[in-house]
């Protein structure tokens, strides 16, 4: 295992669009699963997490290439797993320059749902459901959704739905820029209304994305540049269930 490594470098925190770049390894391992894993300097490979699934691509230098299948974070250090291609014994050495590659088209699918979630977010409170607080949501293309704490009338849930589409239908047609930042505590605050989640220190400095000029709201995940690159979003339902609602939706 790898042991005293020092905190990955997330590239893709101030560039969501960048695709392409380099890195040194910091180690080699199998991890206690077996897989083989690498950990890198920096990294532009988004990990599992926040409800969005990891990136997959590729590490390679003029001779090697490493297959990444899964990336996982830990304690701030980023954990690329997968395979060598045609190679079982070769390995890149400690300290190796590496160059990296996300797939392009499962990044685009990733930022869009991810982003349609926090688009409902806003949906959300034009409505009038402004009682729901964001709870968590799952951004995977196998039934992407948005969940919510509080309930809502089983009669009003159809209407709402309606209502919910018509007004992302309208934002994504309309467009606009989707920004993130990374703030000093109190601006971040501001930004989001006046407060943030307990479970961010007041000592830190928060990842805020905004839609349009909208409020933000702090999330590490990867995301469109506009609105209107989500293309298209279809709530295709809603339950409520001891005191939670959940929001179901695609993306074209």
């Amino acid at each position: 295992m790898a042991e005293n490594l020092s905190p990955t470098k997330l590239d893709y925190f101030d560039d969501m669009f960048k695709l392409q770049s380099t890195s040194t390894l910091l180690s080699s391992f199998l991890s206690d699963d077996g897989r083989q894993t690498l950990v890198l300097e920096s990294t532009i490979f988004h990990p599992q997490g926040g409800g969005q699934p990891s990136d997959k691509g590729s590490i390679s230098t003029a001779q090697l290439t490493f297959i990444v299948e899964d990336v996982r974070s830990k304690d701030k250090i980023v954990y690329h797993y997968g395979r060598f291609l045609n190679s079982k014994d070769e390995n890149f050495g400690k300290g190796a320059q590496v160059s990296l590659s996300v797939d392009e088209d499962r990044r685009s699918l990733n930022s869009r749902l991810h982003s349609a979630g926090h688009l409902l977010d806003l949906c959300v409170r034009i409505v009038g459901w402004e009682h729901l607080e964001p709870s968590k949501g799952y951004h995977f293309p196998d039934g992407p959704y948005v969940e919510y704490k509080g309930a809502v009338p089983q009669n009003e849930l159809q209407s709402k739905q309606n209502e919910l589409q018509e007004e992302a239908s309208s934002l994504i047609t309309k467009g606009g820029k989707v920004s993130v930042s990374i703030l000093p505590y109190d601006e971040a605050s501001q930004l989001c209304g006046g407060s943030l989640p307990d479970y961010i220190p007041k000592d830190s400095t928060p990842r805020i994305v905004q839609l349009g000029q909208t409020l933000g709201c702090p999330c590490g995940g990867t995301h469109v540049g506009d609105i209107s690159e989500i293309s298209s979003l279809k709530v295709s339902q809603i339950r409520t269930r001891k005191g939670l609602t959940k929001v179901y939706y695609n993306v074209g």
